[in-house]
């Protein structure tokens, strides 16, 4: 999929085209069940993969900067669409295991040096990547901490992973990551708790329910404290009717509401399950 649309002075027509691939290829293949036995799905991987390094990275939505939360968002969907024994995969599993911060999370390289976008504001978004969008890649400062928005999101693809998320990496994360249940992150892009309750689906960024989902898929179990206090908070939010009263952000989906509902219906079931 093209897109051409935007200030072509901070996002490029190659950022669009690869960040609107994903957001496409997530809603078909989540919410429609698509897989790598459609044509049209095998083509916008292939667009996808191109964007890998050598090293194992996806990159370019972050201009040259490292991107271990668009990469395992990226290998998230191309997992679930039946690449997971792909040994593209696999490489990308090796960069990001080799790029955590030393507390074993992760984190936007760029931004453990303090980058900040050029008006000095603490602004979440693109307002910043016309600053890094062509700059030397950044080696992350591993000293410092992890950020709950970007270890939230690269559990997603330990997570699709039946290897990777029996790994005792996955295991460790997923500890930092309820340890922030409520809280806001290291860094500015999540400086307030409150993005914690914004939910959208297919997941964008970390929210409880994202956090949630991926955390029964790693064992984890409702009885430990943090995800019991999580799953109590949405126990109150729920109606009625059934649904659930929460702020819904991301996407035109009419029936996002009902997506939402179904996947804390799915969550629920996997830790009464365990």
């Amino acid at each position: 999929m093209e897109v051409s649309r935007g200030k072509t002075d901070i996002r490029s027509r190659q950022i669009y085209n690869q960040i609107e691939t994903y957001r496409n290829l997530g809603e078909l293949i989540e919410k429609y069940g698509f897989s790598n036995s459609h044509p049209c799905i095998r083509k916008a991987a292939g667009f996808l993969f191109e964007f890998q390094t050598k090293e194992g990275d996806f990159r370019g939505i972050y201009g040259n900067q490292y991107s271990p939360n668009y990469t395992a968002a990226i290998m998230e969907i191309l997992i679930k669409a039946g690449y997971e024994k792909d040994p593209r995969i696999e490489r990308g599993f090796q960069w990001l295991l080799s790029s955590r911060q030393d507390d074993s999370g992760w984190a936007i390289a760029f931004r453990t040096k303090k980058v900040k976008p050029a008006d000095g504001s603490n602004s979440a978004g693109f307002s910043w990547i016309k600053n890094v969008l062509s700059a030397k890649t950044m080696e992350p400062d591993t000293t410092q901490p992890f950020s709950h928005l970007v270890t939230g999101v690269v559990l997603r693809a330990f997570a699709a992973s039946t290897t990777y998320r029996r790994s005792e990496e996955a295991k460790t994360a997923g500890r930092l990551l309820a340890s922030r249940f409520f809280k806001k992150d290291a860094y500015p892009d999540r400086g307030t708790a409150d993005f914690w309750t914004k939910f959208s689906y297919p997941f964008w960024f970390t929210d409880l329910l994202s956090s949630l989902d991926s955390l029964s898929l790693l064992g984890f179990k409702m009885a430990e404290p943090q995800i019991e206090k999580t799953i109590d908070w949405f126990i109150k939010q729920q109606l009625e009717n059934g649904l659930w009263n929460v702020h819904l952000v991301r996407g035109k989906d009419k029936d996002l509401y009902l997506w939402i509902a179904l996947t804390i219906c799915r969550v629920f079931k996997r830790f009464c399950s365990s």
